[in-house]
Protein backbone atom coordinates (compact mmCIF):
# COMPACT_ATOMS: atom_id res chain seq x y z
CA UNK A 1 0.00 0.00 0.00
CA UNK A 2 2.74 2.55 0.85
CA UNK A 3 4.31 1.85 -2.49
CA UNK A 4 1.05 2.07 -4.38
CA UNK A 5 -0.29 5.36 -2.79
CA UNK A 6 2.30 7.17 -4.47
CA UNK A 7 2.40 6.17 -7.82
CA UNK A 8 -1.43 5.76 -8.24
CA UNK A 9 -1.41 9.14 -7.12
CA UNK A 10 1.66 10.43 -9.83
CA UNK A 11 -0.37 7.75 -12.29
CA UNK A 12 -3.64 10.57 -11.69
CA UNK A 13 -1.38 13.59 -12.12
CA UNK A 14 0.05 11.98 -15.30
CA UNK A 15 -3.49 11.92 -16.62
CA UNK A 16 -4.20 15.35 -15.84
CA UNK A 17 -0.83 16.59 -17.81
CA UNK A 18 -1.70 14.40 -20.65
CA UNK A 19 -5.32 16.03 -21.05
CA UNK A 20 -3.80 19.32 -20.48
CA UNK A 21 -1.28 18.77 -23.66
CA UNK A 22 -4.58 17.87 -25.61
CA UNK A 23 -6.01 21.05 -24.59
CA UNK A 24 -2.31 23.26 -24.59
CA UNK A 25 -3.74 26.68 -23.02
CA UNK A 26 -2.16 29.80 -24.39
CA UNK A 27 -0.25 31.87 -21.66
CA UNK A 28 3.84 33.52 -21.60
CA UNK A 29 5.73 32.40 -24.82
CA UNK A 30 3.84 29.83 -26.42
CA UNK A 31 3.43 32.22 -29.48
CA UNK A 32 7.07 32.80 -29.48
CA UNK A 33 7.89 28.74 -30.02
CA UNK A 34 5.11 28.26 -32.67
CA UNK A 35 6.38 31.38 -34.71
CA UNK A 36 9.63 29.58 -34.43
CA UNK A 37 8.02 26.38 -35.60
CA UNK A 38 6.39 28.39 -38.81
CA UNK A 39 9.65 30.22 -39.48
CA UNK A 40 11.63 27.14 -40.29
CA UNK A 41 8.35 25.34 -41.78
CA UNK A 42 9.30 28.08 -44.14
CA UNK A 43 12.73 27.76 -44.33
CA UNK A 44 15.03 25.06 -42.51
CA UNK A 45 18.22 26.91 -43.88
CA UNK A 46 17.37 30.95 -43.54
CA UNK A 47 14.69 31.18 -40.95
CA UNK A 48 15.77 34.63 -39.98
CA UNK A 49 14.11 36.17 -36.74
CA UNK A 50 11.11 34.34 -35.41
CA UNK A 51 9.28 37.65 -34.43
CA UNK A 52 9.73 40.44 -36.63
CA UNK A 53 10.92 40.86 -40.01
CA UNK A 54 14.66 41.09 -39.65
CA UNK A 55 17.19 38.52 -41.09
CA UNK A 56 18.94 38.09 -37.88
CA UNK A 57 20.20 34.25 -35.30
CA UNK A 58 17.94 33.56 -32.90
CA UNK A 59 18.27 31.09 -29.62
CA UNK A 60 15.18 29.99 -30.10
CA UNK A 61 16.46 28.21 -33.21
CA UNK A 62 17.48 25.07 -31.05
CA UNK A 63 18.09 21.13 -31.95
CA UNK A 64 14.58 20.51 -30.67
CA UNK A 65 13.11 23.27 -32.62
CA UNK A 66 14.81 22.10 -35.83
CA UNK A 67 13.13 18.87 -35.18
CA UNK A 68 9.83 20.31 -34.69
CA UNK A 69 9.88 23.05 -38.07
CA UNK A 70 11.30 19.37 -39.88
CA UNK A 71 8.19 17.48 -38.78
CA UNK A 72 5.84 20.45 -39.29
CA UNK A 73 7.37 20.88 -42.83
CA UNK A 74 7.04 17.21 -43.88
CA UNK A 75 3.62 16.63 -42.77
CA UNK A 76 1.63 20.08 -43.17
CA UNK A 77 0.64 20.06 -39.44
CA UNK A 78 -0.17 23.30 -38.05
CA UNK A 79 2.28 24.72 -35.62
CA UNK A 80 -0.11 24.22 -32.90
CA UNK A 81 -0.71 20.00 -33.58
CA UNK A 82 3.38 20.12 -33.78
CA UNK A 83 3.80 21.80 -30.48
CA UNK A 84 1.60 19.08 -28.92
CA UNK A 85 3.44 16.46 -30.22
CA UNK A 86 6.46 18.21 -28.70
CA UNK A 87 4.76 18.19 -25.63
CA UNK A 88 4.29 14.58 -25.50
CA UNK A 89 8.28 14.31 -26.10
CA UNK A 90 8.78 16.45 -23.18
CA UNK A 91 6.60 14.96 -20.90
CA UNK A 92 7.66 11.62 -21.34
CA UNK A 93 11.36 12.43 -21.26
CA UNK A 94 10.93 14.54 -18.34
CA UNK A 95 9.12 11.80 -15.98
CA UNK A 96 11.22 8.96 -17.43
CA UNK A 97 14.15 11.20 -16.35
CA UNK A 98 13.19 11.60 -12.86
CA UNK A 99 12.83 8.07 -12.68
CA UNK A 100 15.64 7.34 -13.50
CA UNK A 101 17.88 9.80 -11.54
CA UNK A 102 16.40 9.11 -8.37
CA UNK A 103 17.01 5.22 -9.24
CA UNK A 104 20.36 6.36 -8.97
CA UNK A 105 20.30 7.48 -5.52
CA UNK A 106 18.05 4.78 -3.69
CA UNK A 107 16.34 1.46 -5.10
CA UNK A 108 13.12 1.73 -2.88
CA UNK A 109 10.71 0.87 -5.10
CA UNK A 110 8.25 4.37 -4.37
CA UNK A 111 11.05 6.48 -4.65
CA UNK A 112 10.57 7.46 -8.30
CA UNK A 113 6.71 8.37 -8.18
CA UNK A 114 7.50 10.33 -4.27
CA UNK A 115 10.17 12.54 -6.25
CA UNK A 116 8.10 13.21 -8.99
CA UNK A 117 4.96 14.60 -6.76
CA UNK A 118 7.45 16.36 -4.89
CA UNK A 119 9.07 17.92 -7.91
CA UNK A 120 5.15 18.96 -9.05
CA UNK A 121 3.54 20.01 -5.43
CA UNK A 122 6.82 20.99 -2.94
CA UNK A 123 6.60 24.66 -3.68
CA UNK A 124 4.69 27.63 -2.22
CA UNK A 125 1.55 28.23 -0.54
CA UNK A 126 1.24 31.53 -3.76
CA UNK A 127 1.08 30.49 -6.94
CA UNK A 128 3.96 30.77 -9.56
CA UNK A 129 4.51 30.26 -13.57
CA UNK A 130 8.04 30.23 -15.25
CA UNK A 131 9.31 28.30 -18.28
CA UNK A 132 11.81 26.00 -16.58
CA UNK A 133 10.31 25.87 -13.40
CA UNK A 134 8.42 22.45 -12.85
CA UNK A 135 5.53 23.53 -10.47
CA UNK A 136 2.24 21.90 -11.65
CA UNK A 137 0.74 24.76 -12.60
CA UNK A 138 3.77 26.13 -14.24
CA UNK A 139 4.11 23.00 -16.11
CA UNK A 140 0.77 23.25 -17.34
CA UNK A 141 1.33 26.03 -19.25
CA UNK A 142 4.81 25.54 -20.39
CA UNK A 143 5.01 22.05 -21.38
CA UNK A 144 5.61 22.70 -24.90
CA UNK A 145 8.24 24.42 -24.18
CA UNK A 146 11.74 23.87 -24.74
CA UNK A 147 12.67 24.21 -21.29
CA UNK A 148 10.51 21.41 -19.88
CA UNK A 149 12.59 18.75 -22.97
CA UNK A 150 15.88 20.49 -21.61
CA UNK A 151 14.93 19.92 -17.96
CA UNK A 152 14.02 15.92 -18.75
CA UNK A 153 17.25 15.39 -21.01
CA UNK A 154 19.16 17.14 -17.87
CA UNK A 155 17.71 14.48 -15.30
CA UNK A 156 18.40 11.95 -18.14
CA UNK A 157 21.62 13.40 -18.23
CA UNK A 158 22.54 12.80 -14.53
CA UNK A 159 21.64 9.67 -14.05
CA UNK A 160 24.06 8.82 -17.21
CA UNK A 161 26.79 10.75 -15.89
CA UNK A 162 26.28 9.33 -12.39
CA UNK A 163 27.06 5.88 -13.29
CA UNK A 164 29.72 6.66 -16.01
CA UNK A 165 31.88 8.69 -13.18
CA UNK A 166 31.25 5.36 -10.82
CA UNK A 167 32.57 3.13 -13.36
CA UNK A 168 36.12 4.38 -14.98
CA UNK A 169 35.77 1.57 -17.61
CA UNK A 170 32.86 3.27 -19.52
CA UNK A 171 34.70 3.75 -23.52
CA UNK A 172 35.35 7.23 -24.99
CA UNK A 173 31.82 6.80 -26.91
CA UNK A 174 30.10 7.23 -24.10
CA UNK A 175 32.22 10.21 -22.34
CA UNK A 176 31.89 11.77 -26.08
CA UNK A 177 27.92 10.98 -25.58
CA UNK A 178 27.85 13.08 -22.64
CA UNK A 179 29.59 15.88 -23.65
CA UNK A 180 27.08 16.43 -27.18
CA UNK A 181 24.06 15.97 -24.77
CA UNK A 182 24.89 18.40 -22.62
CA UNK A 183 25.61 21.03 -25.44
CA UNK A 184 21.81 20.08 -26.39
CA UNK A 185 20.78 20.84 -23.47
CA UNK A 186 22.37 23.87 -23.94
CA UNK A 187 21.37 24.73 -27.18
CA UNK A 188 17.62 23.85 -26.54
CA UNK A 189 17.43 25.84 -23.18
CA UNK A 190 20.26 28.07 -22.29
CA UNK A 191 19.19 28.78 -18.34
CA UNK A 192 17.90 25.01 -18.29
CA UNK A 193 21.54 24.05 -19.27
CA UNK A 194 22.79 26.09 -16.15
CA UNK A 195 20.72 23.87 -14.08
CA UNK A 196 22.01 20.95 -15.66
CA UNK A 197 25.78 21.62 -15.74
CA UNK A 198 25.25 22.61 -11.65
CA UNK A 199 23.89 19.14 -11.16
CA UNK A 200 26.44 17.53 -13.68
CA UNK A 201 29.25 19.24 -11.44
CA UNK A 202 28.03 18.19 -8.04
CA UNK A 203 27.70 14.37 -9.61
CA UNK A 204 31.13 14.34 -10.52
CA UNK A 205 32.31 16.25 -7.12
CA UNK A 206 30.72 13.80 -5.00
CA UNK A 207 31.60 10.98 -6.62
CA UNK A 208 35.31 11.80 -6.19
CA UNK A 209 36.78 10.06 -9.39
CA UNK A 210 39.99 9.26 -10.10
CA UNK A 211 42.49 11.04 -13.09
CA UNK A 212 40.83 8.04 -15.65
CA UNK A 213 37.54 9.92 -15.19
CA UNK A 214 38.48 13.21 -15.09
CA UNK A 215 41.00 12.90 -18.51
CA UNK A 216 37.42 11.53 -20.09
CA UNK A 217 35.38 13.81 -18.63
CA UNK A 218 37.48 16.49 -20.16
CA UNK A 219 37.26 15.06 -23.70
CA UNK A 220 33.40 15.16 -23.08
CA UNK A 221 33.53 18.45 -22.26
CA UNK A 222 35.75 19.15 -25.46
CA UNK A 223 32.77 17.31 -27.69
CA UNK A 224 30.13 19.69 -26.22
CA UNK A 225 32.04 22.90 -26.59
CA UNK A 226 32.85 21.40 -30.49
CA UNK A 227 29.26 21.15 -30.83
CA UNK A 228 28.08 24.39 -29.17
CA UNK A 229 30.87 26.33 -31.43
CA UNK A 230 29.50 24.79 -34.76
CA UNK A 231 25.64 24.80 -33.94
CA UNK A 232 24.67 27.19 -37.18
CA UNK A 233 21.99 28.69 -35.88
CA UNK A 234 23.30 31.29 -33.45
CA UNK A 235 26.17 32.06 -31.71
CA UNK A 236 26.01 30.40 -28.31
CA UNK A 237 28.95 31.74 -26.88
CA UNK A 238 28.05 35.85 -27.58
CA UNK A 239 24.75 34.93 -24.98
CA UNK A 240 27.72 35.48 -22.56
CA UNK A 241 27.71 39.25 -23.34
CA UNK A 242 23.84 39.00 -23.47
CA UNK A 243 23.36 40.80 -19.81
CA UNK A 244 20.97 43.96 -20.38
CA UNK A 245 18.61 46.32 -18.40
CA UNK A 246 15.35 44.80 -20.30
CA UNK A 247 16.65 40.93 -19.30
CA UNK A 248 17.53 42.09 -16.03
CA UNK A 249 13.85 43.85 -15.05
CA UNK A 250 12.78 41.15 -16.75
CA UNK A 251 14.17 38.49 -14.15
CA UNK A 252 13.85 40.71 -10.87
CA UNK A 253 10.84 39.51 -9.87
CA UNK A 254 12.42 36.03 -9.37
CA UNK A 255 14.14 37.34 -6.30
CA UNK A 256 10.84 38.56 -4.76
CA UNK A 257 8.63 36.80 -2.43
CA UNK A 258 10.69 33.84 -2.02
CA UNK A 259 8.73 32.31 0.78
CA UNK A 260 5.39 32.54 -0.26
CA UNK A 261 6.29 31.31 -3.58
CA UNK A 262 8.79 28.53 -2.58
CA UNK A 263 8.09 27.87 1.14
CA UNK A 264 7.15 24.67 0.94
CA UNK A 265 10.59 23.86 -0.40
CA UNK A 266 12.20 23.74 3.33
CA UNK A 267 11.25 20.56 4.42
CA UNK A 268 13.42 19.23 1.35
CA UNK A 269 16.50 21.80 2.69
CA UNK A 270 15.84 20.34 6.21
CA UNK A 271 16.29 16.54 4.55
CA UNK A 272 18.93 17.97 3.07
CA UNK A 273 20.13 18.85 6.07
CA UNK A 274 19.93 15.40 7.59
CA UNK A 275 21.95 13.80 4.46
CA UNK A 276 24.63 16.07 5.01
CA UNK A 277 25.06 14.62 8.53
CA UNK A 278 25.20 11.77 7.16
CA UNK A 279 27.33 12.06 4.20
CA UNK A 280 29.61 15.59 3.68
CA UNK A 281 29.76 14.72 -0.22
CA UNK A 282 25.97 13.73 -0.98
CA UNK A 283 25.23 14.54 -4.38
CA UNK A 284 22.09 16.37 -3.50
CA UNK A 285 23.45 18.81 -0.91
CA UNK A 286 26.34 19.91 -3.19
CA UNK A 287 23.41 20.33 -5.84
CA UNK A 288 21.64 22.74 -3.44
CA UNK A 289 24.84 24.20 -2.35
CA UNK A 290 26.29 25.15 -5.96
CA UNK A 291 22.59 26.01 -6.71
CA UNK A 292 22.76 28.60 -4.29
CA UNK A 293 25.61 30.38 -5.27
CA UNK A 294 24.75 30.54 -8.53
CA UNK A 295 21.84 32.33 -7.60
CA UNK A 296 22.73 34.02 -4.68
CA UNK A 297 25.73 35.64 -6.65
CA UNK A 298 22.86 36.45 -9.00
CA UNK A 299 21.36 38.58 -6.28
CA UNK A 300 24.16 40.34 -5.14
CA UNK A 301 25.51 41.04 -8.57
CA UNK A 302 22.63 42.55 -9.95
CA UNK A 303 22.13 39.83 -12.52
CA UNK A 304 19.25 39.15 -11.90
CA UNK A 305 18.61 36.98 -14.77
CA UNK A 306 20.64 34.30 -12.97
CA UNK A 307 17.35 33.72 -11.10
CA UNK A 308 16.22 31.39 -13.45
CA UNK A 309 19.07 28.61 -12.21
CA UNK A 310 16.64 28.57 -9.13
CA UNK A 311 15.36 25.11 -10.13
CA UNK A 312 19.31 24.40 -9.38
CA UNK A 313 18.22 24.93 -5.89
CA UNK A 314 14.32 23.57 -5.59
CA UNK A 315 14.95 19.87 -7.38
CA UNK A 316 17.66 18.46 -4.98
CA UNK A 317 15.34 19.98 -2.16
CA UNK A 318 12.07 18.09 -3.23
CA UNK A 319 13.90 14.91 -4.11
CA UNK A 320 16.11 15.10 -0.66
CA UNK A 321 12.41 15.45 1.21
CA UNK A 322 11.32 12.29 -1.25
CA UNK A 323 14.07 10.03 0.01
CA UNK A 324 14.14 10.43 3.56
CA UNK A 325 10.14 9.22 3.39
CA UNK A 326 11.45 5.97 2.17
CA UNK A 327 15.25 6.14 3.85
CA UNK A 328 16.83 4.15 5.97
CA UNK A 329 16.57 4.63 9.50
CA UNK A 330 13.80 3.83 12.28
CA UNK A 331 10.20 3.39 11.66
CA UNK A 332 9.04 6.07 13.38
CA UNK A 333 11.40 8.39 11.90
CA UNK A 334 10.57 7.69 8.72
CA UNK A 335 6.68 7.99 9.55
CA UNK A 336 7.00 10.98 10.74
CA UNK A 337 8.71 12.59 7.76
CA UNK A 338 5.73 10.90 5.86
CA UNK A 339 3.03 12.72 8.05
CA UNK A 340 5.21 15.99 7.56
CA UNK A 341 5.70 15.63 3.77
CA UNK A 342 1.85 14.24 3.16
CA UNK A 343 1.18 17.58 4.35
CA UNK A 344 3.42 19.65 2.67
CA UNK A 345 2.20 18.26 -0.75
CA UNK A 346 -1.41 18.32 0.14
CA UNK A 347 -0.70 22.34 0.98
CA UNK A 348 1.24 22.38 -2.54
CA UNK A 349 -1.38 20.59 -4.45
CA UNK A 350 -4.02 23.03 -2.93
CA UNK A 351 -2.26 26.30 -3.77
CA UNK A 352 -2.17 24.69 -7.59
CA UNK A 353 -5.63 23.24 -7.63
CA UNK A 354 -6.99 25.67 -10.42
CA UNK A 355 -5.11 23.49 -12.90
CA UNK A 356 -8.30 21.56 -13.17
CA UNK A 357 -9.36 23.82 -15.12
CA UNK A 358 -7.47 23.73 -18.00
CA UNK A 359 -8.83 20.27 -18.40
CA UNK A 360 -12.26 20.86 -17.09
CA UNK A 361 -12.92 24.67 -17.53
CA UNK A 362 -13.94 27.37 -14.99
CA UNK A 363 -17.80 25.58 -15.21
CA UNK A 364 -17.27 22.59 -14.29
CA UNK A 365 -14.87 23.73 -10.88
CA UNK A 366 -16.60 24.03 -7.29
CA UNK A 367 -16.38 27.74 -6.50
CA UNK A 368 -13.44 27.35 -4.08
CA UNK A 369 -11.41 25.32 -6.64
CA UNK A 370 -12.91 27.96 -9.68
CA UNK A 371 -11.47 30.87 -7.70
CA UNK A 372 -8.04 29.38 -8.47
CA UNK A 373 -8.11 29.24 -12.11
CA UNK A 374 -6.21 31.37 -14.24
CA UNK A 375 -8.17 31.87 -17.66
CA UNK A 376 -5.32 30.97 -20.43
CA UNK A 377 -5.11 33.59 -22.99
CA UNK A 378 -7.51 34.15 -26.28
CA UNK A 379 -5.75 33.12 -29.24
CA UNK A 380 -5.79 35.62 -32.46
CA UNK A 381 -7.15 33.24 -34.79
CA UNK A 382 -9.60 36.29 -35.53
CA UNK A 383 -7.10 37.84 -37.98
CA UNK A 384 -5.80 34.96 -39.42
CA UNK A 385 -8.76 35.47 -42.73
CA UNK A 386 -6.91 38.63 -43.36
CA UNK A 387 -3.49 38.76 -42.33
CA UNK A 388 -1.01 36.30 -43.78
CA UNK A 389 2.55 34.95 -43.41
CA UNK A 390 5.26 37.30 -43.06
CA UNK A 391 2.71 40.75 -42.92
CA UNK A 392 3.90 43.31 -40.44
CA UNK A 393 1.64 43.78 -37.35
CA UNK A 394 1.80 47.03 -35.20
CA UNK A 395 1.04 45.89 -32.08
CA UNK A 396 1.82 47.18 -28.23
CA UNK A 397 4.34 45.59 -26.36
CA UNK A 398 3.62 42.41 -23.89
CA UNK A 399 1.13 39.77 -24.74
CA UNK A 400 0.07 41.03 -28.28
CA UNK A 401 3.58 40.91 -29.08
CA UNK A 402 4.64 37.60 -28.57
CA UNK A 403 1.04 35.70 -29.67
CA UNK A 404 1.11 37.36 -33.37
CA UNK A 405 3.68 36.18 -34.76
CA UNK A 406 2.73 32.35 -34.19
CA UNK A 407 0.31 32.85 -36.82
CA UNK A 408 3.30 33.59 -39.20
CA UNK A 409 2.91 37.73 -39.18
CA UNK A 410 5.56 39.61 -37.60
CA UNK A 411 5.39 42.61 -35.38
CA UNK A 412 7.58 45.45 -35.54
CA UNK A 413 8.99 45.25 -31.84
CA UNK A 414 9.46 41.58 -30.72
CA UNK A 415 7.61 40.46 -27.70
CA UNK A 416 10.66 39.25 -25.38
CA UNK A 417 14.48 40.97 -25.23
CA UNK A 418 16.19 40.26 -28.12
CA UNK A 419 20.31 39.89 -27.73
CA UNK A 420 20.55 39.40 -31.13
CA UNK A 421 18.72 42.19 -33.09
CA UNK A 422 20.93 45.18 -33.21
CA UNK A 423 17.91 47.77 -33.24
CA UNK A 424 15.93 46.44 -30.81
CA UNK A 425 15.60 50.10 -28.71
CA UNK A 426 14.56 51.51 -31.86
CA UNK A 427 12.07 48.92 -32.97
CA UNK A 428 10.17 49.15 -29.18
CA UNK A 429 10.32 53.59 -29.10
CA UNK A 430 8.59 53.89 -32.43
CA UNK A 431 5.90 51.08 -30.89
CA UNK A 432 5.99 53.52 -28.25
CA UNK A 433 5.58 56.25 -30.30
CA UNK A 434 3.37 55.14 -32.60
CA UNK A 435 0.70 54.23 -29.33
CA UNK A 436 1.30 57.57 -27.66
CA UNK A 437 -1.20 60.32 -27.39
CA UNK A 438 -0.99 63.57 -29.39
CA UNK A 439 1.55 61.77 -32.19
CA UNK A 440 0.89 63.73 -35.41
CA UNK A 441 -0.80 61.24 -38.48
CA UNK A 442 2.50 62.01 -40.25
CA UNK A 443 4.46 60.57 -37.77
CA UNK A 444 2.34 57.62 -37.42
CA UNK A 445 2.94 57.68 -41.48
CA UNK A 446 6.48 57.28 -41.33
CA UNK A 447 6.84 54.59 -38.73
CA UNK A 448 4.73 52.55 -40.79
CA UNK A 449 6.65 53.04 -44.04
CA UNK A 450 9.99 52.46 -42.39
CA UNK A 451 8.88 48.98 -40.88
CA UNK A 452 6.05 47.74 -43.64
CA UNK A 453 3.43 47.78 -41.54
CA UNK A 454 0.18 46.11 -43.39
CA UNK A 455 -2.00 45.78 -40.31
CA UNK A 456 -2.53 47.51 -36.94
CA UNK A 457 -4.05 45.46 -33.79
CA UNK A 458 -5.29 47.62 -31.06
CA UNK A 459 -8.27 47.97 -28.57
CA UNK A 460 -10.57 50.71 -29.79
CA UNK A 461 -13.50 52.61 -31.55
CA UNK A 462 -14.78 54.30 -34.43
CA UNK A 463 -13.29 54.35 -37.45
CA UNK A 464 -9.63 53.95 -36.20
CA UNK A 465 -8.38 57.71 -37.83
CA UNK A 466 -7.15 58.58 -40.84
CA UNK A 467 -4.76 56.12 -42.44
CA UNK A 468 -6.23 53.30 -40.84
CA UNK A 469 -9.46 51.15 -41.73
CA UNK A 470 -11.13 48.87 -39.35
CA UNK A 471 -10.96 45.46 -40.71
CA UNK A 472 -12.23 43.19 -37.94
CA UNK A 473 -13.69 43.13 -34.01
CA UNK A 474 -11.87 40.72 -31.81
CA UNK A 475 -12.32 39.53 -27.82
CA UNK A 476 -11.82 41.98 -25.47
CA UNK A 477 -12.70 45.37 -27.61
CA UNK A 478 -9.23 44.57 -29.90
CA UNK A 479 -9.73 45.89 -33.31
CA UNK A 480 -8.12 45.09 -36.74
CA UNK A 481 -7.43 47.81 -38.77
CA UNK A 482 -5.37 47.55 -42.28
CA UNK A 483 -3.44 50.17 -43.48
CA UNK A 484 -4.82 52.24 -46.14
CA UNK A 485 -1.96 53.65 -48.79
Amino acid sequence: MRVMAPRAAAALVLVLLLRVVVRLPWAGDLGMHAATVERLRHSITDPGNPLVDADTPSPYYSPWTLLLGCLARATGLSAFVVLRVGALVGLGLLVTGVWRYVRTLSEHRAAPALALLCVLFLWGTELFNWSGFLGLNSLALTVSYPSVLALGLAFHFWAWLGGAVRRADEGWGVWCGLGALWAVILLCHQFSGVVASVGALATVVAARPGRVVWARLAVGLLVGVVVLWVWPYYDFFALFGAAGVGLEALHRVLYQDLLGRFGLVWVGVVALGVRWWRERWDPLVLFFGLGVVVVGAGWVSGHYAWGRALPAVLIPAQVAAALEVVGAGPRAVRAGWACVLAGALVVGAWTQVGTLGYVAGRGWLPGVVAAKYREPWAGYHWITPWVRYGDVVMARAGRVARQIPAYGAYTVAPGYPDFFLPDEGRRAAAVRRYFAVGVSVGERAEIVRVYGVRWVVDRGVGNGGPGLRVVARGPDGQVLYAVVR
